[in-house]
């Protein structure tokens, strides 16, 4: 696979002209804590100029602290609440939930942001339903054929009219599978913008202290030896690297009782364990790190915007501005090889030079303003026909080959 260069790309547009606005009805879902950190300032955004925005809590999460303390405290209180069964079947009520918040609550247009199963459930419901739709974090990609995630992102590019990448890289991918460059739009991040409204500051590297860790990908933690082995690297940073803080998420909590692994990490001189902290708890904890070392897609933004090194417990990721930048390094945990080189490279990125270079690098996702870009992109009256779903006519001659090059 070749793939072009964001330098290599006819310059995008981020920032539409127009003089008559369009306000539309907007239908915006989210089911996960990290999509209402990011989709909050998007949301406020929309709403201040001018928007009829319609908010839906899909009930992805049930666990209050993941998902309802979060949105008290960052203000995005839900118009729609939806409630969804344990066990199996989720998915599938998550499609018909979409289907029924569509019939019940008719809008111009569906936002979803990100790659959690809200995503590809509200892209089907809103197609079926002629209702165009519209993708925030466009164009991540793992290349990672076992991740459902993935395949959530790519069925939000086959569906999206409009595409609201982050960065010329999400960008370049997104013009590698053939979407017309007019429909993508670079915005940046909208967890830059939640992260500008905070407030919180930098840390300088001379003041930073340990480690935090978080891990709750399924390949992970739900495999005994590599939730015994992610054990044994917390034991190596907080004796090689600093005292370790580790937030331990519901769905790894209930792995190490299953797997009886919980006293073992409880009994780790120097971590700390946690419940998942509330999120102006967790960032003041990424600014004052001395590395990160997690599984997670959010962390690795956030930590670029306070310039905190990353090592990502992952072979592959979404997010290669950071790699990039050689100020986030990949690896997995599944061989002990793989874990050392988890710990060997925590190490490295924690020494004063690299924490010096790495604090002086511009934040790759964003200036804080996605939520207004996207705001006056949608009220820009040139989307209206980027919005049209129309059927194609090839009687005069033409081949789909010669439209498409």
């Amino acid at each position: 696979m070749r793939l072009r260069s964001p330098d290599q790309l006819a310059p995008r547009q981020t920032r539409p002209e127009g003089t008559d606005a369009v306000r539309r009805r907007i239908l915006v879902p989210f089911g996960t804590r990290p999509e209402v950190i990011k989709l909050a300032p998007v949301v406020r955004a929309l709403r201040s100029a001018g928007h009829d925005v319609t908010t839906v809590d899909t009930g992805q999460h049930t666990s209050a602290v993941m998902a309802a303390d979060v949105q008290r405290d960052l203000g995005l209180r839900p118009d729609v609440r939806l409630r969804l069964p344990d066990g199996p079947g989720r998915t599938g009520r998550l499609l018909s939930g979409a289907v029924r918040t569509l019939a019940e609550h008719p809008v111009d247009v569906v936002l979803t942001l990100g790659d959690t199963h809200t995503v590809p459930a509200y892209a089907l419901a809103s197609r079926t339903a002629g209702i165009p739709f519209a993708h925030l974090e466009a164009g991540l990609r793992s290349f990672n054929l076992r991740s459902v995630e993935e395949v959530n992102r790519r069925v939000a590019g086959a569906a999206a009219q409009l595409h609201f990448a982050p960065t010329e890289r999400a960008a370049s991918f997104l013009a590698h599978e053939g979407i017309p460059p007019e429909r993508v739009f670079v915005v940046g991040n909208p967890v830059i913008d939640a992260l500008c409204e905070r407030g919180v500051a930098r840390v300088a590297p001379s003041e930073r202290v340990g480690v935090l860790i978080t891990a709750h990908r399924a390949s992970n933690v739900d495999d005994p030896a590599r939730l015994a082995r992610l054990i044994g690297l917390v034991a190596a940073l907080a004796r090689e690297v600093g005292p370790v803080l580790f937030p331990v998420h519901p769905r790894t909590a209930k792995r190490l009782r299953e797997h009886g692994l919980s006293d073992r990490l409880a009994d780790l001189p120097g971590v700390t364990l946690r419940d998942p902290l509330p999120y102006p708890d967790l960032l003041t904890a990424l600014a004052s790190a001395r590395v990160v070392v997690t599984d997670s897609g959010g962390l690795q933004e956030e930590a670029a915007y306070f310039g905190v090194p990353v090592v990502v417990l992952r072979r592959s990721t979404p997010r290669w501005e950071g790699v990039e930048q050689n100020a986030a390094v990949l690896t997995g945990i599944t061989s002990d090889d793989e874990a050392s080189t988890a710990a060997e490279a925590a190490r490295r990125l924690a020494e004063p030079v690299e924490l010096e270079r790495i604090a002086g690098l511009p934040c790759p996702y964003g200036d804080g303003t996605t939520g207004p870009q996207v705001a006056a992109i949608l009220a820009d009256p040139a989307t209206t026909p980027l919005l049209e779903l129309t059927e194609p006519d090839f009687t005069d001659g033409t081949r789909p080959w010669e439209v498409v090059r």
